[in-house]
């Protein structure tokens, strides 16, 4: 690997994308300096403290370790040198609005009668979906994830698209591929609800990601110390090592291209890096950040994007016992198309809608004062919305009903603490283009080679990581990308060691 000794780089935001290329930078000898708009480090995996409550505000699934293992092994470390793990037990419970109630647990055996009680012969269709599940994840992550191929060309010839599983289901959707194995709704809905995390829906996501099964069923869900806030002090922890220097606060203004290198305005004061990465909201950082002449795209580009969904989040501290959730709970109605269609087709806050329940004090009792349960709801909705306070209470009132009815778990008259966050908060905190809350949907035109690219095509010396660039959305995805990112800067500016 090249080496970046003498270079400054300052990286334009501290999610996970940001802190993953900082550490690779760093550990190629650059002076890395991040550069975070708000009070603390994690991008949309920041924490929020309330009254002896602590929640995660933005990711809260730990799943893929063995990316995470990948990541720290590059620096002679391992996951547990920064944050130990829990399997969760469930992974997670999916209740349906018709009285139906599903555990998912490690254990295939039970998740295989489980299947079987819903439709005949569903566990031996269950048993050849994971293992084509596994095959596609296996060749997807050593084909084209953990190896970045930045150009059309560079997937003319590729292997990966002419055979077996990979190539065909990067055309077809994960509708048609899932009822290729189950009749059964209830069923085809658990195969599917990993798209939620993707930004996608069944219908305009690739079968592609049928690979997501794997990492449910096959590589576990688990619980890092400290949730996911936990992982952020790791990744910051282990950027410090290698020399990374951090400046909260400190939102940027300008990124302005000089003859020799870059003039970064923040409200701190101008930075004169050498090198410039964005972590931040890639439509933010080329339409507000960057001059008109050094944008790749028009506003347009931006206009006819697919963005994945926003989010209304309500963040409650409540007394006593929340049995029966799980940690991770699912709460879907038997016909799930209508709130999809509020997302992507009609967009509208959902009538009836699909959602997920967190609550961390199941597994982790720091998280909330003796007695009490922290927890969160999370309803996807589309960007772009109107987002009122009158919106958002009556919103709550129904989610909150919506709880009593289908968990059997009434709330209302026990909540200590509370707070929403939704489309117009991740507008503000993070910049985020229509208030989504992930970026760009994983469709068929904005996977892989079609997504925004790591290297600036306008301007030498400016690169992006995160969500919108691939291998695209989610924490696992986003260490990844940091890893393309500080690739592409070694390639372009690195001298042979």
């Amino acid at each position: 690997m090249g080496s970046l000794s003498g270079r400054s780089v300052a990286v334009v935001g501290g999610g996970f994308g940001g802190l993953s290329t900082a550490c690779f930078l760093a550990d190629a000898g650059a002076d890395v300096t991040v550069l975070e708009k708000n009070e603390q480090l994690g991008g949309r995996a920041s924490r929020l403290e309330l009254e002896g409550f602590r929640f995660d505000m933005g990711p809260s699934w730990y799943l893929m370790p063995d990316v995470f293992e990948r990541f720290f092994e590059q620096f002679g470390k391992t996951p547990g040198d920064y944050y130990g793990l829990s399997r969760l037990d469930p992974h997670y419970r999916v209740f349906f609005k018709d009285g139906d109630r599903i555990d998912l647990t490690p254990e295939l055996d039970q998740v295989r009668a489980t299947f079987e009680s819903y439709e005949d012969g569903a566990a031996e269709a269950l048993d050849s979906y994971l293992a084509d599940s596994r095959r596609t994840y296996e060749s997807a992550m050593e084909g084209f994830v953990y190896t970045d191929r930045p150009r059309l060309q560079d997937w003319i010839d590729f292997d990966v698209l002419r055979a077996a599983p990979v190539g065909l289901q990067l055309l077809g959707s994960m509708d048609g591929h899932v009822a290729d194995y189950f009749e059964s709704g209830k069923l085809r809905q658990i195969m599917q609800y990993t798209l939620v995390f993707l930004g996608g829906s069944p219908k305009n996501t690739p079968a592609l990601y049928s690979m997501m099964s794997h990492v449910d069923f096959g590589l576990g869900v688990y619980y890092p110390e400290g949730g996911m806030g936990g992982v952020v002090d790791g990744l910051v922890s282990l950027a410090g090592e290698l020399g990374v220097a951090f400046e909260t606060d400190c939102e940027v203004t300008e990124i302005t291209r000089r003859r020799e290198g870059f003039l970064v305005g923040t409200v701190r004061g101008e930075r004169t890096p050498d090198l410039v990465v964005s972590d931040a909201d890639y439509a933010h950082t080329e339409q507000a950040l960057l001059p008109a002449h050094e944008r790749q795209y028009a506003s347009e580009y931006w206009e006819e994007r697919t963005l994945a969904p926003s989010a209304f989040l309500l963040y409650l501290g409540v007394e006593g016992s929340v049995e029966p959730l799980a940690h991770h709970t699912l709460v879907l109605p038997i016909d799930w198309d209508g709130h999809f269609e509020r997302i992507f087709e009609e967009p509208a806050w959902p009538d009836d809608p699909a959602y997920y329940l967190c609550v961390p004090s199941k597994t982790d009792p720091t998280v909330a004062p003796a007695g009490h349960s922290t927890l969160f709801a999370l309803v996807p909705i589309a960007p772009e919305l109107e987002d009122t306070p009158e919106i958002r209470e009556r919103y709550r009132e129904r989610i909150l009903g919506d709880v009593a009815t289908n968990t059997g778990v009434d709330l209302r008259d026990r909540i200590v603490v509370e707070e929403t966050f939704s489309i117009d908060d991740f507008a503000e905190r993070y910049n985020s283009f229509g208030g989504t809350a992930l970026g760009l949907a994983h469709t068929l035109r904005q996977t892989a080679v079609f997504r925004p690219p790591h290297r600036s095509k306008a301007v030498d010396g400016l690169y992006f990581t995160g969500a919108y660039t691939t291998p695209g959305i989610g924490v696992p995805m986003c260490l990844i990308s940091g890893e393309h990112a500080a690739n592409a800067v070694v390639e372009d500016h690195g001298s042979k060691r």
